[in-house]
C-alpha cells in the first residue's frame, strides 16, 4: 500500500513523485515509456536544441555587421539529431538516479485505473491512498482526408533531412516555434491556422511583432483557413486549403501541431471523472477532479500545455495529496517561444484585462533604444506591461526580443509577491542590460519615463 501513487513519468508525475516523497510519502511512479515523458524525449528539449542550432544560423548569418567574415559550410540534421538523443538520454538517466535516490518505486507499465485507490499494471495490482494522473499528451491528427505520411511534431525532431518546403498547421506555440526554426534551415514555409490570428491568446502587440517577423523572413501565414483535404503528389503533398478563397498548396511536407490527451482506455470513465469536450480532465484550484482522492496536472488537464506549468502542478497536487491546502497559481504560469525574436509573457494580456472590468494604464520600453540591445544589434522588440489604473498592480507582461524567456521569470516573480509598477520602476539593474527594460516599461506605466520622449 502506498500513500501515493503517480501514474505518467514527465516532468508534472516526476515531481509529484519527488515532492511526496519528500513528504514522507511512500510513493510510487507508473510510466509506461520512457521517464521523462514528451519533454525530455520528443518535445521541449529536443525542440529547443533545434531552435538553438537555428539561432545559432541566423547569428552567423549575422555575423559580418560585426566584422566577422563567416561562412556556414553546410548544415547537418543528423548531427542535431545526434544531439537530441544524447541530451535526453543524459537527462534520463539524471531523473532515474534521483527517483532511486528518493526511495521511489518505478513500475513501467500501463496504469489502468479500477477505483480511486486502485490501479493494475501489467496485471500488477497497486494500491494507493491518493493516486495522481500525470499521462500527459499525445500529437492529435485532424479528420481529413490523405494525412497519411504527414509527420507531428515529435516526429520532426528526428528529422535528417529539412523539407525544402512545409505546410504547418496549428495557431499556438509548438506551430509558431517549428516554422520559425525551420525556415531559418531554409525550408519554404506556410503557417495556415483556422483561427483569426495566430498565438490567439497573447497580446496583441504580441502577436503583431511576432507576425511581421515571421513575414519578413518569408514565411507565409494563413489566417482563417481549413485543411479541408490532401493528396499525395510526386514531391510531397498537395493540401485543398478553404478561407476567404480556396486555394491548393504544394508542399515536400506537412507538419501537424496539435495535441489530446492520455486520458482513454485507462478506466476514468468508469469512475465518472468529469472532462471537458476535448477529453481533458477538469481539476480545481487544489487539482483535485471530481472524483475524491484522485489529483490530475499537466498536459491532461489542459490550459497551457507547458512543463514548466506541470511541474508546478506536480509539487502541488503532491503537497496537497500529503495533507496540504495549497491551491496552484494559474494566473502565473509563463509562456514562451524560443523564435528569433523570442517571445515570452505572463498573466493577462492587455483584451484581457479589459475584459474582465480592469481600468487598464500600460507602460513599454522598446529593444530598439536599449543600450545592450543596440550594442548586439538585437533591437527588435520590447516590453509591455499591463497594470490596474490606481493601484499600479501588475496584471500582466509580455516581452518580444531577444533573452526574453529568461527575463519573463522576473516578472513572474515581482506579479508573485505583488510589486506593482513602481517597484519596477525603482529597482535598480545592471547596465548595459535587457532586464532595463522592465525597469523603464515600469517607469512608463507610472508616468515618469526618463527614456522616452514626453511628446508621444
Amino acid at each position: 500500500m502506498y500513500d501515493v501513487l503517480v501514474i505518467g513519468g514527465g516532468p508534472g508525475g516526476y515531481a509529484a513523485a519527488i515532492r511526496s516523497s519528500q513528504l514522507g510519502g511512500k510513493t510510487a511512479l507508473v510510466e509506461a515509456d520512457e521517464v521523462g515523458g514528451t519533454c525530455v524525449n520528443r518535445g521541449c528539449i529536443p525542440t529547443k536544441i533545434w531552435m538553438r542550432a537555428a539561432a545559432l544560423l541566423h547569428q552567423i548569418r549575422q555575423a559580418d555587421a560585426f566584422g566577422i567574415k563567416a561562412a556556414v559550410e553546410k548544415v547537418e540534421p543528423q548531427t542535431i539529431v545526434a544531439r537530441k538523443d544524447g541530451v535526453a538520454a543524459e537527462i534520463r538517466n539524471g531523473m532515474k538516479y534521483l527517483l532511486q535516490d528518493n526511495g521511489i518505486t518505478l513500475v513501467p507499465g500501463r496504469a489502468v485505473l479500477k477505483n480511486p485507490r486502485e490501479a493494475t499494471v501489467n496485471g500488477q495490482t497497486i494500491q494507493a491512498g491518493k493516486i495522481i494522473l500525470a499521462m500527459g499528451s499525445r500529437p492529435a491528427v485532424p479528420d481529413i482526408p490523405g494525412l497519411m505520411g504527414a509527420v507531428n511534431s515529435e516526429q520532426a525532431v528526428g528529422w535528417t533531412e529539412i523539407p525544402s518546403s512545409l505546410l504547418v498547421w496549428g495557431p499556438e506555440y509548438t506551430a509558431v516555434e517549428m516554422a520559425a526554426c525551420l525556415n531559418i534551415f531554409g525550408s519554404h514555409v506556410t503557417l495556415v491556422t483556422p483561427e483569426k490570428r495566430i498565438l490567439p491568446k497573447e497580446d496583441r502587440e504580441t502577436r503583431n511583432r511576432v507576425s511581421q517577423a515571421l513575414k519578413a523572413r518569408g514565411i507565409k501565414i494563413l489566417t482563417e483557413c481549413r485543411l479541408e483535404a490532401v493528396q499525395k503528389s510526386g514531391n510531397g503533398f498537395v493540401s485543398t486549403l478553404s478561407g476567404s478563397k480556396q486555394e491548393t498548396l504544394e508542399t515536400a511536407q506537412i507538419l501537424l501541431c496539435s495535441r489530446r490527451p492520455n486520458t482513454t482506455d485507462m478506466g476514468i470513465e468508469s469512475l465518472g471523472v468529469a472532462r471537458d469536450e476535448n477529453g481533458f480532465i477538469r481539476v480545481n484550484d487544489r487539482l483535485e477532479s471530481n472524483v475524491e482522492g484522485l489529483y490530475a496536472i499537466g498536459d491532461v488537464t489542459g490550459g497551457w500545455m507547458l512543463s514548466h506549468a506541470a511541474s508546478a502542478m506536480g509539487v502541488t497536487a503532491a503537497e496537497n495529496a500529503m495533507g496540504r491546502k495549497n491551491r496552484f497559481p494559474f494566473h502565473l504560469v509563463p509562456r514562451g517561444l524560443w523564435t528569433c525574436p523570442e517571445v515570452a509573457a505572463v498573466g493577462l494580456s492587455e483584451e484581457e484585462a479589459k475584459e474582465q472590468g480592469y481600468k487598464v494604464k500600460t507602460g513599454g520600453f522598446p529593444y530598439s533604444i536599449n543600450g545592450w540591445a543596440m550594442a548586439c544589434g538585437e533591437v527588435d522588440g520590447g516590453v509591455k506591461i499591463v497594470t490596474e489604473e490606481g493601484s499600479g498592480d501588475v496584471l500582466g507582461v509580455h516581452i518580444v526580443g531577444a533573452g526574453a524567456t529568461e527575463l519573463i521569470g522576473e516578472a513572474v516573480m515581482a506579479m508573485q509577491f505583488e510589486c506593482g509598477a513602481d517597484e519596477l520602476a525603482h529597482s535598480i539593474r545592471m547596465h548595459p542590460t535587457f532586464s532595463e527594460c522592465i525597469m523603464d516599461a515600469g517607469r512608463d506605466a507610472s508616468a515618469w519615463a526618463l527614456y522616452l520622449p514626453r511628446s508621444r
